[in-house]
């Protein structure tokens, strides 16, 4: 098979396409044919030394850890999938060497999840890293919800910073889906636009004079939930915006490692601040995150491409050096490498 590994950390050039021998999967494995392989910022800051440091912890890693494929062997003990199931792929590469960017790949039957019929490998693809992290922050507040379905969040406002991005737009559309008052920071008309594709109720441009004022216009009780990816730009506005009781979830150090938080606004509504990381959050809000996700898929919740909020930009597998180029240098939209036929 094609596979794309690196043996050292650094830029995208140590990435190589090579072939390698198929494996068969051990026991609580599948084998997955990779049809579409979908890029993150995770991987490139992997691939880069950003998670393992100067080392490795294999001799060799194929990257990227979403996707989507046909289950092409199953492991000893593994109940509920086949040979021949579509499926979508989330973590391949967490603690493990073999990620999505080649032909086919091993991973834990958890890791591959059924997709519901008629959703397309490039959905698959886009799940993974941004839907189970935009679950997460969406499921933080101290009042709950714990589960997203229909109605989990009716009552409650949602502020997404950032909509135009993966997690942004996934947050969106499971906010939407369970029932929120959905508001979205954009930066441009552009932006916007996308954001309101997705789902998005209300956009406002954190770039004019008041955007706190048009928040609270929206929402004058405030905002429940925050889904932000740059809390040293944005903690500011948060702390305006925030109702009694809220959460700020974040997934990202967009803007640097350090933020200056006002601490009398936080503390006069009782604020939480909520980090998260997809990596340490556990076996039981993961299969929870799986469930949910595959659920908004079976209601038709969670489309991409333009016309959905979310542009297609793909790549083919010898071209995973640009592709992780593109995630690196912030391309709007949804990075997708073409890995075999569907």
């Amino acid at each position: 098979m094609r596979s794309v590994v690196y043996t050292k950390p650094g830029d995208s050039s140590v990435l190589d396409l090579v072939e390698r021998e198929v494996t068969d999967p051990g026991p609580g494995e599948v084998r997955v044919r990779v049809v579409v392989s979908g890029v993150n910022p995770t991987d490139w800051k992997a691939r880069q030394g950003g998670t393992y440091g100067d080392g490795l912890p294999f001799p060799e890693i194929t990257p990227n850890q979403d996707g989507a494929g046909v289950v092409d062997a199953v492991g000893d003990g593994v109940e509920g999938l086949h040979p021949g199931d579509h499926v979508w792929l989330y973590m391949s590469a967490a603690s493990r060497p073999t990620g999505t960017a080649q032909e086919y790949t091993v991973v834990p039957a958890a890791r591959a999840v059924p997709l519901p019929d008629g959703t397309s490998f490039d959905v698959g693809a886009s799940l993974g890293v941004p839907a189970m992290t935009a679950h997460r922050a969406l499921t933080t507040h101290e009042d709950g919800p714990a589960r997203l379905a229909p109605g989990a969040l009716s009552g409650k406002t949602v502020l997404v910073a950032g909509g135009a991005g993966a997690v942004g737009h996934a947050a969106i559309q499971l906010a939407r889906w369970a029932g929120a008052t959905v508001i979205s920071t954009i930066s441009s008309d552009a932006k916007a636009a996308l954001a309101t594709a997705a789902g998005a109720h209300h956009v406002v441009n954190y770039r004019d004079d008041d955007p706190a004022a048009r928040i609270r216009e929206i929402a004058p009780d405030g905002v429940d939930i925050v889904v932000e990816v740059s809390i040293p730009h944005n903690a500011a506005l948060v702390a305006d915006v925030l109702a009694n009781h809220g959460v700020v979830s974040i997934y990202a150090n967009n803007g640097g490692d350090d933020a200056v938080l006002p601490i009398r606004p936080n503390m006069s509504i009782n604020a939480r601040y909520q980090f998260l990381l997809l990596y340490t959050i556990g076996d039981a809000a993961l299969s929870a995150a799986a469930e949910d996700v595959t659920a908004a898929l079976r209601d038709g919740a969670l489309p991409v491409g333009e016309d959905a909020g979310l542009p297609l930009v793909r790549f083919p597998l010898e071209d995973t050096a640009a592709a992780h180029d593109a995630v690196e240098g912030d391309t709007v939209g949804k990075v997708l490498i073409d890995v075999s036929a569907g």
